[in-house]
């Protein structure tokens, strides 16, 4: 070994170094580190699975939807947070919309053109989220900001200085009717199509509307898959769940109370409901 050439015993003693940082780090370290979870947190490190007669349906870490054949909300069942994560809820596509709070302008479709050309701001989406729970549950579903249509309530005035010459609902296409009748003396028109509102001055415009729906109930979580909603939320189901499935409402409260957890570390957050944990609860009857 010593009378190899220097660069030589510098090129083995990097393979040696190789060989047992992979079998240390890439088997040993592994294989170490996984049979301590199975042993001690097996439920934790299988993915926190929950089960329904023998049969794995979830995970408690992991929201999902509750719907019918049709895609319909499931009356029987508590409905989770809206997802941004794939197509809901989808792990390999954890994520948020990206849109934040001055994302107020629809990019409404051409005229002719399929309804998914055109794109929903982060405002009509919650919008239309807010007014769906409300009629699913009952109450009223208008927001501040919102049309009474389910949109946002925006306007786009022109010119963009001094008197207005032409108002636009910017987020209410044509044939609709806009939430406004006028605007400042001017007549507010419904947006056509396909036309390029850039130019004109945005002007959100607060109703007189006061929010029933919890906010979770209308914006999809950082990570899209919140197994939680808070309690406020489940409250505002109980009445339609206990309905459905001929119960008291005292007893899904119940339902609710007995799988709410509590702050972190008694300080941290809000309380919240595991909508999984819940719903395979009142399964059981």
């Amino acid at each position: 070994m010593e009378r190899l050439p220097g660069w030589v015993r510098r090129h083995l003693a990097a393979l040696r170094a190789l060989l047992v940082l992979t079998l240390v780090l890439g088997v040993v370290y592994p294989l170490a580190v996984t049979g301590l979870a199975q042993v001690l947190l097996n439920h934790r490190a299988n993915g926190s699975p929950l089960f329904r007669d023998g049969h794995e349906v979830g995970s408690e870490l992991i929201g999902q939807s509750f719907t019918g054949r049709d895609g319909a909300p499931a009356g029987r069942y508590f409905q989770s947070r809206p997802s941004a994560a794939g197509d809901g809820y989808d792990p390999l596509a954890s994520g948020a919309s990206n849109l934040g709070p001055e994302d107020v302008l629809d990019v409404l479709p051409r005229s002719g053109a399929r309804p998914d050309t055109g794109r929903q701001s982060l405002l009509t989406r919650v919008c239309a989220r807010s007014k769906a729970v409300g009629q699913l549950e009952g109450v009223g579903g208008g927001r501040p900001y919102c049309t009474v249509d389910g949109v946002g309530a925006v306007l786009k005035v022109f010119p963009v200085t001094g008197t207005p010459e032409r108002v636009v609902s910017a987020n209410q296409a044509c044939p609709a009717r806009p939430f406004l009748a006028t605007y400042r003396g001017v007549t507010v028109e419904c947006a056509r199509p396909g036309e390029d509102l850039s130019a004109g001055r945005t002007v959100p415009v607060r109703g007189t509307a006061v929010a029933v729906v919890p906010a979770d109930a209308v914006t999809a979580s950082g990570s899209g898959l919140d197994p939680h909603i808070s309690v406020a939320y489940a409250e505002l189901q109980a009445p339609r769940v206990a309905r459905e499935r001929g119960l008291g409402v005292a007893r899904v409260r119940e339902l609710i109370g007995e799988h709410t957890t509590g702050r972190d570390l008694g300080f941290m957050g809000e309380p919240v409901v595991d909508v999984l944990e819940l719903n395979l609860a009142l399964d059981r009857g």
